[in-house]
């Protein structure tokens, strides 16, 4: 038995260095997406962009919820004074003013997250074009985007970037 289990380690020692040596061939890299968002030149000017696409509306948004806010402070002071009908309808008018500001907001909110989005996956696109050409020219086996830990040797994020940037 004990020549029967000293065969079974010398073949398991053998694998594993047979696995060690063709590890070391395999070529890694993982690229930061967040990175790229926040620094890729392309990703910044997308952002710039929805930001001037976005400002007037929401400029609108704000000076609109900012007039709703006086008015209810408004009634808020007047309304003992106000009569029951006078109450019940500027009471009325409120509630309809803020439906339509509520409204107005979440169009707001789902128009611009559409258009980040839109503008996102183009970044993401070019980004993916990079890393293949990167993989292919420098040889690697395998790039990963995102993961929990990565040893900063197989972090290919600054490459990415700079090629991002240099293609702009």
């Amino acid at each position: 038995m004990t020549k029967l289990s000293s065969k079974i380690i010398f073949g398991l020692v053998i694998a594993v260095a047979g696995f060690a040596a063709s590890a070391q061939e395999f070529k890694i890299g993982v690229v930061n997406l967040d990175r790229i968002f926040r620094e890729a030149s392309s990703a910044k000017a997308a952002q710039t962009k929805l930001e001037q696409e976005f400002s007037k509306r929401e400029k609108e948004l704000t000076d609109l919820g900012a007039q709703l806010k006086t008015q209810s402070d408004k009634f808020e002071r007047e309304a003992p004074t106000l009569a029951e009908s006078q109450r019940t309808l500027r009471q009325r008018q409120l509630v309809d003013q803020d439906r339509t500001f509520q409204t107005k907001r979440r169009e707001f909110q789902e128009d611009l997250s559409a258009r980040k989005n839109e503008e996102l996956q183009l970044v993401i696109e070019r980004a993916n074009k990079v890393v293949k050409s990167l993989a292919e020219t420098e040889k690697y086996d395998l790039i990963l985007q995102e993961s929990v830990y990565v040893n900063p040797k197989h972090d290919i994020t600054d490459k990415v970037i700079k090629a991002l940037n240099a293609s702009k």
